[in-house]
């Protein structure tokens, strides 16, 4: 039996996670993480620390036998990644994981497929920011073009005033036009380099497989929840969000997981691409319980070059909430009473320390109706918080 060989970039829990389905599809994962403590480096063998942005730090992992290398989040610096690139696969490819780390580069090239954006312009003086506050205000989104996460990089503002700081460090930044927007959805597809897939009858390259859609709920600008299948969806949007999802796959060239993070308007199915990441996703998360391939597991396949496997639902619903934070001091002493109030609930907990508002772990729950899975991930997660 063939023993594959992946490194990964990153050590955090969805590192963690991937090692769960590189062990039953008999992969070795290796990981370069960020703390011997950290969320992967407890659970993976071959974990030493290094900075992803060090490429000296890199080579810990990069030792043969190796088949492919992959990441878990998308700050590694292109120099790094070209580098790299040189000696081994890197799935996704540098040309193609700039548009999960470039936001400006992310909404010209959607633009240019003739996906729908949210109205955007590159911003490096009050006065840009001022004009694009007239066209589109009262209140435009600005972000920081790089490095911004669960919130972070994330501003809402009505007057160039309020990034001074951000305009006087010289960041690169982008304003968009805020959405006004009945719910956020996220669809999910895999890719990879071999096959076809037929998409609003067209041929394009790579196999790709696609999760039912799902519904997100983000509070503070992380995400809180997750409901899959979107509850009550016009089948006509969830065909033309699936399309654009895969449309974006294909054009960029996309090997492994990508989420396309999406705003719905209305009923009449409008909607706006928001996101991207070429990554197992937050959103994601539910399918390692409630789909018959997890996220993890697709990906692995995807930058291996190995076919594809359903990503159907195994049940009628699933439901995902985060814990973040906790008020005790390790949520995994409450798992016993997590079983006597929410029998159904699986939790998932990422060893790491506790800290306010802090990603701690997921709870999914199964079954047919997503508000009673939804109320018992709830009082799991209540639980496990000390509440």
């Amino acid at each position: 039996m063939t023993t594959y060989h992946v490194s990964v970039l990153g050590g955090g829990q969805l590192a963690r996670m991937m090692q769960q389905a590189a062990i039953s599809l008999d992969i070795e994962l290796k990981v370069l993480a960020e703390a011997p403590d950290g969320s992967a480096a407890k659970v993976v063998p071959t974990a030493p620390v290094g900075d992803c942005r060090v490429i000296d730090d890199v080579q810990a992992v990069l030792a043969e036998p190796l088949d492919v290398i992959t990441f878990e989040h998308e700050h590694v610096p292109d120099p790094v990644l070209k580098e790299i690139q040189k000696h081994y696969p890197v799935r996704p490819r540098p040309e193609a994981l700039i548009y999960a780390q470039d936001k400006l580069e992310m909404r010209q090239k959607i633009a240019e497929l003739g996906l729908p954006v949210p109205a955007f312009k590159a911003i490096e003086t009050n006065s840009e920011l001022e004009t694009f506050i007239d066209q589109y205000g009262p209140e435009v989104v600005v972000k920081t073009t790089r490095g911004g996460y669960d919130g972070k990089g994330v501003r809402v503002v009505s007057q160039a005033s309020d990034i001074a700081d951000w305009l006087s460090q010289d960041y690169g930044l982008i304003a968009e036009q805020k959405i006004n927007f009945s719910r956020e959805l996220a669809v999910l597809v895999a890719r990879r380099p071999s096959g076809e897939t037929e998409v609003a009858g067209q041929k394009r390259a790579g196999e790709m497989k696609c999760w039912p859609i799902t519904q997100t709920e983000q509070r503070d600008g992380v995400c809180y929840s997750a409901i899959a299948p979107a509850p009550n969806l016009d089948p006509k949007v969830a065909e033309k969000a699936l399309e654009a999802a895969q449309i974006i796959a294909a054009e960029l060239d996309v090997t492994g997981v990508l989420a396309v993070e999406m705003f719905l308007c209305d009923d009449e199915g409008t909607f706006y691409i928001n996101e991207l990441a070429m990554r197992p996703h937050n959103s994601g998360h539910w399918t390692i319980d409630g789909a018959h391939t997890s996220q993890f597991a697709q990906h692995l396949r995807a930058v291996l070059d190995l076919p594809l496997t359903s990503p159907e639902l195994s049940c009628g619903t699933a439901v995902m909430v985060n814990l973040l934070g906790s008020n005790l001091v390790d949520p995994a002493a409450a798992i016993g009473q997590v079983a006597q109030v929410a029998p159904e609930a699986r939790v998932h907990l990422y060893g790491k320390g506790v800290r306010p508002g802090r990603k701690l772990g997921h709870v999914t729950v199964t079954g047919t109706d997503y508000q009673s899975c939804l109320e018992q991930a709830e009082r799991a997660v209540n639980v496990l918080k000390g509440n």
